[in-house]
């Protein structure tokens, strides 16, 4: 299956998935930092796994979140937030500014990325019935090229295809945005399309 000729009822389907589980996310997400927070996937993008070298900024520093996928449809997945973002939502969490990441601050970015990537599971899982189980979350700050590289490149065993779901937050008035990446197993994010009937 060619992912990368995906029809628009299929990208619509996927985007669907997306937003029940950005909704989730913005509840939990809510509820941890004691403010309203709204969250939507504004476009979902296919790409080829060596392109996405070239679409993003690779020498931009993040903070990633990285959760391998276990279950039916095995991966891995990794937020991004940009390092500032990521340091103001530790900031506003540990009660104090934080100028790097720390130990804690890592701790806190975990559970966040834990959270989201929950979420985003929760949803397919309820839609398509198969059966996901999250690893425990690690956390890597560096340029955005790296942390692909190291986390995916060399495990050599992903479909060549990447589901990006762009991400945007909303939390007092000021918009982030992150990237959430679902590098599939080969043939899992068929078993997905196939689980909803858009195959």
């Amino acid at each position: 299956m060619d992912y990368s000729r995906l029809s628009p009822i299929q990208l619509d389907v996927l985007q669907e998935v997306g937003n029940i589980g950005a909704g989730n996310a913005a509840t939990s997400l809510s509820q941890l930092l004691n403010e309203k927070v709204d969250m939507t996937v504004p476009a979902v993008n296919i790409i080829n796994f060596d392109d996405i070298f070239s679409k993003i900024g690779v020498e931009e520093v993040v903070s990633g979140v990285i959760v391998r996928v276990l279950g039916d449809i095995p991966g891995n997945i990794l937020f991004t937030l940009e390092k500032e973002t990521a340091l103001k939502i530790i900031s506003k969490l540990l009660g104090e500014e934080q100028e790097e990441v720390t130990e804690i601050g890592s701790s806190v970015l975990c559970e966040i990325g834990n959270i989201i990537s929950s979420s985003f599971m929760n949803a397919i899982a309820k839609l398509t019935n198969l059966t996901l189980m999250p690893s425990v979350p690690a956390v890597a700050v560096d340029m955005m090229g790296a942390i692909l590289s190291t986390t995916f490149i060399e495990s050599g065993q992903f479909d060549e295809y990447v589901l990006d779901l762009e991400t945007q937050f909303l939390r007092e008035n000021e918009k982030i945005r992150g990237h959430f990446y679902y590098i599939p197993m080969p043939g899992s994010l068929e078993k997905i399309l196939n689980s909803l009937g858009v195959n």
